[in-house]
């Protein structure tokens, strides 16, 4: 199994920030995937090329791209295609290669056959693995049974919607106290599961908490819990945190590339939050909890939140991978394949914070710490929506 693959799905960004760069207005660029690749000697020059044109983050990036080419086109010079051990070879080549890169939603995968059974290659999960402050994400139970029988009000909703590809999105919400709104969901895919024709579990609970939202008068605060949250669709952005405010907000900037240039970008765009049609202002505190494992989207929203002025983080440095990404067609950056590899699945944009500092591969810092307790957890004990608990109070 590939590492992080439930995030390759969940990140499968909408773009909805404001500026739109068509390939038909900018230079084009040259496809990867249309190198000849029939040695090892152009397998590389494909990848390399392809990075030095559509990776987004060369200004902030420690990886020296010359010298990776210096170094490496003459030991993919000697490897033979059509040798499996020449293969896996390239396989570890490869993993040297991209170990330092910034960006942490970077995925590479393979199309040869012998490297089937391989991983794909992940720097940001080796990186966190081999971290000293390495833990674990907490157990989906974990918010599914004991945040929902040990602390929501008994009229708690939950549920669940599983999909063809064998994943599911998982939701509940509730009161705590009688009056904090609380609201935990698995991944991003809100608004696309709130708009389907027939009812299904994660609707139901977006549903019962929508309605909370939008219509208890004695609401004293709010939480949401994106721990453990991948990322997903860039529209439950508006969808959700555009309930919340009755006027746009601007969260940053993004940026993108505009041509072959290793250092061709566009101006930066503002990046906003939109009030949805359903939006009732939100005056009281919003707490967002969120820890090492919330990732993409699960950042921006984080940060969003942060950006109000009754809005607070609770918990953990987050992933630090908040490049937006979406169809390589829109921008002159982002993900690509060639022949030998089946994706690179990298940002198409770089994200800066309304601070103007750009978090990614160095995560989110939260306003109050609360680090992972595995000793609690196990007793069902939640220090860190304990905390957000008492910050309302």
């Amino acid at each position: 199994m590939k590492h992080l693959s439930p995030y390759k799905y969940m990140i499968a960004l909408v773009l909805l920030f404001s500026v739109t760069s068509c390939r038909k207005d900018i230079p084009q660029i040259n496809d990867p995937g249309q190198y000849v690749e029939a040695n090892f000697n152009e397998i590389f020059d494909a990848y390399w090329n392809g990075m030095n044109n559509n990776y987004v983050f060369w200004d902030i990036d420690t990886v020296d791209w010359d010298r990776v080419y210096r170094t490496y086109k003459p030991l993919f010079a000697k490897l033979n295609a059509n040798d499996s051990v020449d293969v896996q070879k390239a396989y570890t080549y490869f993993k040297q290669m991209t170990s330092g890169l910034v960006d942490s939603h970077y995925d590479l995968s393979f199309n040869d056959t012998w490297l089937a059974d391989s991983a794909s290659i992940n720097p940001a999960y080796q990186r966190k693995r081999a971290s000293p402050n390495y833990h674990p994400g907490i157990s989906i139970l974990h918010f599914y049974n004991v945040i929902t029988s040990k602390y929501l009000d008994p009229d708690r909703v939950r549920g669940f919607t599983n999909f063809p590809d064998g994943s599911q999105s998982v939701a509940t919400s509730g009161t705590i106290n009688g009056n904090i709104l609380y609201f935990y969901f698995k991944d991003f895919r809100l608004k696309g599961l709130f708009n389907t024709d027939t009812m299904n579990g994660v609707k139901r609970v977006e549903t019962w908490f929508f309605d909370k939202l939008k219509n208890k008068t004695d609401i004293k605060g709010l939480i949401i819990d994106v721990r453990g949250n991948g990322g997903g669709a860039l529209e439950d952005l508006d969808f959700l945190v555009g309930r919340m405010i009755d006027k746009p907000i601007t969260i940053g900037a993004t940026r993108s590339k505009m041509g072959m240039g290793r250092l061709d970008y566009s101006p930066w765009a503002p990046a906003y939050v939109r009030p949805h049609k359903d939006a009732r202002a939100i005056t009281v505190p919003i707490v967002i909890l969120a820890d090492a494992w919330s990732v993409s989207m699960a950042e921006m929203t984080t940060m969003a939140i942060k950006t109000l002025p009754n809005g607070h983080f609770v918990g953990e440095r987050t992933w630090g991978g908040n490049g937006p990404l979406t169809g390589n067609k829109f921008y002159n950056g982002g993900r690509f394949g060639t022949a030998f590899l089946n994706e690179v699945y990298t940002s198409s944009l770089t994200f800066r914070y309304r601070d103007n500092k750009i978090y990614e591969g160095i995560g989110f810092p939260p306003d109050v710490e609360v680090k992972y307790n595995k000793a609690e957890l196990d007793v069902q004990i939640d220090r860190q929506l304990e905390t957000a608990i008492g910050l309302i109070k």
